[in-house]
């Protein structure tokens, strides 16, 4: 078994009351880190803190917080730092899909997809960075998409919130690696995931994930621990030497490197 050596680390995983950040945030506590997740339902954020550390005897705690908001981003750190003292992981986990043709969206999706995907990730860093050089140490991971390499017809505003991500990381990577820093991204692929529950309505959500399997070359849908697992790799001093990267999460779905 691999030790992360994540023990006593203290991490913040936004978007973290289900899916792919509760998978992360679990992961990070079973690892032995301090974990806080933050998500905009309060109720479902709380009940998800306490069973993710009642499954892994872990410190795990919740904090109801609106990352596109300046003040919530402040009050999330700033929380942060009065329990634990300092910051070494921040997980930038929150998004959502939507995918259109431009002439479909209005003004408001487009600053409300940005408002989450990218400027979220700007105040979170923002926030963090400065507690990470004073200890001189710190990781950043950035969850992403393919969208964001390879642009595709009517993937609008994701596409471009992604790459948006993507230059992000590899500018924060650039900037703080003199200070220790390691800032990486994660190209989400097919990966099981609440959101796409929700986009299988009321149907066989097993038939839903095999049907969209079939878009994957290994013909299968990646589960949440490889994202976790992935997640507290990059997190860990296992990959000390690796920064600036933007790493596919996908069984070879995009096809850039």
């Amino acid at each position: 078994m691999i030790d992360y050596e994540l023990k006593g680390k203290i991490a913040i995983v936004t978007g973290g009351s289900d899916g792919l950040g509760r998978a992360t945030a679990k992961k990070l506590a079973q690892e032995g880190a301090n974990v806080i997740i933050c998500a905009r339902r309060e109720k479902n954020l709380m009940d998800a803190a306490k069973s993710i550390s009642e499954e892994t005897s872990g410190s795990v705690i919740g904090i109801q917080a609106d990352v596109t908001s300046k003040n919530d981003c402040s009050m999330l750190i700033n929380e942060t730092i009065h329990h634990f003292g300092s910051i070494d992981i921040l997980v930038n986990n929150a998004g959502s899909s939507l995918s259109m043709g431009i002439e479909d969206l209005d003004d408001e999706q487009w600053y409300s997809d940005i408002e989450l995907k990218v400027m979220a990730v700007v105040r979170m860093s923002r926030g963090v960075i400065p507690y990470m050089k004073t200890q001189g140490s710190g990781c950043i991971v950035n969850a992403t998409t393919g969208a964001g390499k390879v642009p595709e017809s009517s993937r609008l505003p994701t596409s471009v919130s992604r790459s948006a991500g993507l230059n992000l990381t590899k500018s924060l990577a650039n900037e703080f690696a003199k200070d220790k820093i390691r800032v990486n991204a994660i190209c989400i692929g097919k990966i099981k995931s609440a959101q796409w529950e929700r986009r299988a309505g009321s149907g066989n959500i097993d038939d839903f994930y095999k049907e969209l399997s079939n878009k994957v070359p290994m013909g299968i849908v990646g589960e949440e621990i490889d994202y976790a697992n992935l997640v507290a790799f990059l997190s860990s001093k296992r990959s000390s030497y690796i920064t600036g990267t933007a790493i596919n999460l996908d069984g070879g779905l995009c096809p850039v490197v």
